[in-house]
């Protein structure tokens, strides 16, 4: 069966995004204007913004709340295209909301959770799922990414689903995330459906040079919020055949903040660069990263030589 809607030509968005880190006032509020000064920075940097990740604490913003942010960052002159913002939740209307606003912003794509409230689902349920999403937002513009992590959701994001998906939307079904971890499920992914246009990105730089080199089209790791034009200089390497000496450090900077909780690392090095201490705060129910933690984190930072050029205060 051919898709319901024509294809429309859109330059799909690729290599390195990052899954950015949500700044909150003491208030818990949302610091619109630290929000804004983070983005820039990263795609100032050469990435993208998968903004509502992961990573964003994106379970604790409400709806209109994501849409608001979105709405502020095109305000403020960001590019839509360098936007894959996340729009997967439990509810059928609340994600085909949030894809259609994401959509009429002119992103470049939405990154979609599976429904995870309800565990093992069939693959027909999950199917009828995100039909009735495409069909609800009904747009030539929609370009979904489909976002695997069962270890959170406990809902994967199967071959099987993906090729009844590709089949019954080419092009607008674009691609995935591969959070699991699981090299061996991201290279099924890219061999199996790389052929038709269906991009996959690893969801860290560890597996990034393997990915690029079989067709993937790179990777939205949380530490892009760390180290975006590192990241990003990796990968055009990657893709150029150019040596580089990135890849080591870019490791070494994955590889600690895997040690710790990595949204309140994340925020508490920020907070400690910017010299604002508001953004060490997460939304309960995280909590911040402890002094005792964030002391030795900076050290070992330090002793990779880890920077953050143009962030500080």
């Amino acid at each position: 069966m051919t898709s319901p809607f024509p294809t429309h030509p859109q330059q799909p968005i690729r290599g390195v995004l990052a899954p950015v880190v949500t700044p909150f006032r003491y208030d818990l509020e949302v610091d619109t204007g630290a929000f804004i000064e983070h983005c820039k920075w990263i795609v100032d940097a050469g990435a993208g913004l998968a903004v509502f990740g992961t990573n964003s604490e994106a379970a604790s913003l409400s709806l209109s709340e994501r849409m608001s942010l979105l709405d502020t960052l095109i305000d403020a002159g960001l590019p839509a295209a360098k936007m894959m913002p996340g729009t997967g939740t439990a509810s059928l209307k609340e994600t085909a909301e949030l894809t259609r606003h994401a959509v009429n912003a002119g992103a470049a794509g939405v990154l979609m959770l599976p429904p995870y409230y309800f565990k093992n689902p069939s693959e027909n349920g999950l199917f009828d799922y995100f039909s009735r999403v495409i069909d609800s937002v009904s747009d030539s513009r929609l370009r979904i990414y489909l976002y695997h992590i069962p270890q959170f959701t406990q809902v994967p994001i199967t071959l099987g689903l993906i090729e009844r998906l590709v089949k019954r939307y080419p092009g607008v079904v674009r691609g995935a995330k591969d959070s699991s971890g699981d090299w061996a499920n991201t290279e099924a992914m890219i061999r199996t459906f790389g052929r038709d246009g269906f991009d996959v990105f690893p969801a860290s730089e560890a597996l990034l040079a393997k990915a690029v080199a079989i067709g993937g089209a790179g990777c939205i790791s949380a530490t892009a919020n760390m180290n975006p034009r590192g990241l990003a200089e990796l990968y055009d390497a990657l893709t150029s055949g150019k040596p580089t000496t990135t890849s080591s450090t870019a490791l070494a900077v994955r590889e600690i903040f895997m040690s710790v909780p990595m949204i309140p690392a994340m925020k508490y090095v920020i907070s400690k660069v910017t010299k604002q201490p508001a953004w060490s705060i997460v939304r309960p129910p995280l909590t911040s990263l402890p002094d005792e933690l964030g002391t030795d984190l900076l050290k070992r930072l330090e002793d990779v030589r880890f920077a953050m050029p143009g962030r500080n205060a």
